[in-house]
């Protein structure tokens, strides 16, 4: 088969693959490694493992590594240092011990003889976790911003970190089975000099050389440079004879300090999610589905013995880390399967013939079945951590019975299910009409932040039948769902309709796709995003153009009364990203004036808040929030809110506290 014949097959197999994945609501990647097992040589036979297919898998690693060292910026890691390198750190090093003892063992009973090399290779790629699945999954649950969240995230950010030594590593060690210290030491001091020089001279260059590109204003030269970078980086690595992926790694960190992040990110998903798919479709091909079928109680095994003890090792582990039990039982359960930097390690471990085939198969298998039982998993994490926490069910309680106790005495006011940018919006006009309003959002810093502040907002999720109820659902006047997830603003729907049948409830979307759907749910009107803005846009367009107001105004109307049917529906471009404008958004933040502070006794309009980007807009004092001018002098115990963009807020709170 020429190599023109095998990419068109892959590519015809992998958009198969990938249609029927997605309809049943499973993870592409899952589809792709299908594929592989269904043409692979232990398959059909029609696609051969050969040299051109490995090319497009390793291209596909690379790509990853790129993306993967977008998200490493070094504040990033700083500020979650707790949870990456404690947390993360110690779940890989521990999972790695454990299973290279016990695959050592296993060898030495079984007479299969893997070596403490091939033991050390597969605990690296057990302990690996999925990133893509994990993420979706906690993105569709709302949960990314949770304290488990949180927790998971920064295991995840680990092991994609560790993942650099170990592709290092274990190479050096297998191809000199003499003198392994010299070796180690040899490749970790090339690794030392390549990154430093990438680092220091890349991070001076890089940076210069991408202002000049971007002053030629061409897409098409952004995108020559972007793949000259990561693959110029890739053999840099490669000619030290160190990993392809290392160089991709560090090519993307050190954009990740770049304003040019963002679109570099865009640019690259395409080359990144094709390759990365060739990548598994070559993993798929690597299994034998009859020796897996042959040895069915032994992959049932494995895939057991892989869940229950990741599992465990990540609970008690993230309990020595001061999680509740609940909390450490939702991680667990969430990093139980394998992950796709796995399989990259598997590769190595099969390229290397560090574990006898018969063996790999078995595990190779295993691993796919636990990312297939992954979201299951995650699905059902409340449910066992509610089983299995005497004190969870306390802690949501007393969640709950705070909640009710703030609306216990409240009438006629407003349930507002998410506490984001258009959440607070909502509860400042509120507030100026003197309507009562009732908050729930699941980021505790928010929530702590705004409480201070004095926002009527609780912890507490507005899709759960009982926080609906300790927010008072039965005598309030309305329901306003501020999220843009339609999953969940069809379950508070569902849930909210139940409950109190006549509540008006208004739903906010980002479009109109969902629109009939939220209406036939029961939403009472749904504010698509999008369509509103095109309205307001439109309206001031024609105002300009010299378009009497009246008959303007009337226009809108009439668009708004037609349910916005002239509307609905729109060309799609290449363009239509996801919006990431919330990073350059101005934000609010809370601070409480403590008694050390240096601006206790001075005025407010003396601290100069203005010139460091920042503006105070509220000041609490006691329980309520007073009247304030630039003369009003501050006092221990008062919170200051202040108003501005990430870095003048954070300077601003530097003058008040210093």
């Amino acid at each position: 088969m020429t190599p023109l014949e095998l990419t068109l097959l892959l590519l015809f197999a992998a958009v198969l693959g990938v249609v029927a994945f997605r309809t049943l609501h499973l993870p592409p990647m899952l589809g792709y490694l299908v594929v592989g097992i269904l043409i692979g040589p232990n398959g059909l036979g029609m696609g051969a493992d050969t040299q051109t297919t490995h090319t497009f898998a390793e291209f596909g690693v690379v790509f990853l590594m790129f993306s993967i060292g977008l998200e490493f910026s070094l504040p990033k890691l700083s500020s979650m240092r707790k949870t990456v390198l404690g947390l993360g750190g110690a779940q890989v090093l521990v999972t790695l011990a454990v299973i290279m003892l016990l695959a050592w063992l296993a060898g030495r009973l079984q007479g299969t003889g893997i070596s403490w090399l091939g033991a050390f290779a597969l605990g690296g790629a057990l302990a690996m976790s999925s990133t893509a699945i994990v993420s979706k999954m906690l993105t569709e649950k709302l949960e990314l911003e949770s304290e488990h969240g949180r927790r998971i995230i920064g295991i995840l950010l680990f092991q994609d970190l560790a993942l650099v030594p170990l592709l290092i590593v274990v190479p050096a060690l297998a191809r000199s089975q003499q003198d392994w210290g010299v070796v180690l030491g040899w490749a970790v001091l090339k690794a030392t000099v390549v990154l430093v020089v990438l680092l220091f001279v890349g991070h001076k260059v890089l940076r210069r050389w991408f202002n000049v590109v971007v002053r030629r204003r061409s897409q098409e030269l952004f995108m020559l440079n972007l793949l000259l970078v990561t693959l110029g980086a890739a053999w840099i690595t490669q000619r030290a004879g160190l990993p392809l992926a290392l160089g991709a790694f560090v090519a993307g960190m050190l954009i990740s300090e770049t304003e040019y992040r963002h679109q570099v990110e865009e640019d690259i998903k395409p080359f990144r999610d094709v390759l990365l798919g060739l990548f598994f479709v070559t993993i798929g091909m690597l299994l034998n589905a009859g020796v897996v079928l042959h040895r069915w109680w032994l992959v049932l095994l494995l895939l057991l013995a892989l869940l229950l003890l990741k599992s465990l090792l990540i609970v008690g582990l993230a309990r020595l880390f001061g999680a509740s039990t609940g909390v450490a039982l939702r991680t667990g359960l969430a990093l139980a399967q394998a992950g796709e930097f796995g399989f990259v390690l598997i590769n190595q471990i099969g390229d290397l013939n560090l574990i006898d085939p018969q063996v790999l198969q078995p595990v190779l298998a295993a691993m796919v079945l636990s990312m297939l039982a992954a979201p299951f998993l995650i699905q059902h994490a409340d449910a066992v951590a509610l089983k299995f926490s005497a004190n969870e069910w306390m802690m949501q309680s007393l969640a709950l019975t705070q909640l009710a106790t703030r609306t216990m005495a409240a009438q006629k006011h407003v349930i507002i299910a998410g506490f984001g940018r258009s959440g607070q919006n909502l509860a400042k006009l509120l507030e100026e009409e003197d309507i009562a309003y009732q908050a729930l959002d699941l980021d505790p810093d928010r929530v702590r932040e705004a409480q201070a502040a004095g926002a009527q907002v609780s912890y507490g999720d507005a899709s759960r039948r009982e926080s609906l109820k300790a927010a008072g659902i039965h005598r309030c006047a309305a329901l306003v769902i501020t999220h843009a997830e339609t999953p969940f603003a069809l379950k508070t729907l569902r849930i909210a309709h139940e409950l109190a049948p006549n509540l008006p409830v208004i739903v906010r979307s980002y479009d109109d796709v969902e629109l009939d759907k939220l209406r036939a749910a029961g939403a009472t009107e749904v504010v698509p995003e999008a369509i509103e803005g095109s309205l307001m846009l439109a309206s001031h367009a024609l105002v300009m153009l010299g378009v009497p107001l009246r008959r303007v105004v009337h226009r809108v109307q009439a668009a708004r009364e037609e349910r916005y049917a002239s509307l609905r529906g729109y060309f799609h471009g290449a363009g239509d990203a996801p919006d990431d404008a919330d990073a350059i958004q101005m934000r609010l933040h809370s601070v409480p004036i403590n008694e050390q502070a240096q601006a206790i006794g001075k005025k407010l309009g003396a601290l100069g808040l203005a010139e460091l980007g920042a503006e105070a807009i509220a000041v609490k004092r006691g329980s309520k929030r007073i009247e304030w001018d630039a003369e009003t002098i501050l006092q221990a115990g008062d919170i200051v809110v202040l108003r501005g963009k990430t870095e003048g807020v954070a300077r601003a709170e530097a003058r008040l506290l210093q």
